[in-house]
């Protein structure tokens, strides 16, 4: 049995390879994903037969060994981490001497913090956020909902490990 923060980034890991994999075949198309224990949410405009068929390779090259796949730039992990560090180190730097250059000190580090962040976002996504290997995940579904608030098209991916 799988801890449900493993099946999270299971599905996290499908969900990017899904997105590189429809990007590969349409580059025009711009996806945007979400994950759970249960499966993910694909929003954007895509046709459903489309996508199951971008699911379906993902999931066959993830199990292949392709795990470079389960890494996206757009991820909000990387997101996440521009802002923790960004935050962190224009807070240590405020506390630098003397006193009336605090500000252009934090406003450096943050800048060196935001340079940094995309390799350490990556680092993120490969230890914490999301797990290549498949172990035995099943895509049981993918079905067209609507989202309320939402103009994009949502697809639900139900899973299964």
């Amino acid at each position: 049995m799988f801890s449900s923060a493993n099946r999270v980034r299971r599905n996290h890991a499908l969900e990017h390879a899904a997105i590189t994999v429809t990007t590969e075949r349409h580059p025009d198309v711009f996806l945007r994903g979400r994950s759970n224990s249960r499966g993910f949410y694909i929003f954007g405009e895509i046709a459903g037969d489309e996508l199951r068929s971008a699911i379906d390779e993902a999931l066959r090259r993830l199990n292949a060994g392709e795990s470079e796949l389960a890494i996206h730039p757009r991820c909000g992990t990387n997101l996440a981490v521009a802002g923790i560090l960004s935050g962190v180190s224009a807070a240590v730097a405020s506390q630098l001497k003397p006193r009336q250059n605090r500000f252009s000190y934090a406003i450096l580090a943050s800048l060196g913090a935001l340079m940094i962040a995309p390799r350490v976002g990556t680092v993120a996504q490969r230890r914490l956020t999301t797990l290549a290997a498949p172990a035995g995940l099943r895509v049981l579904s993918v079905n067209r909902k609507r989202v309320p608030f939402m103009r994009d098209t949502a697809h639900w991916v139900r899973t299964e490990s």
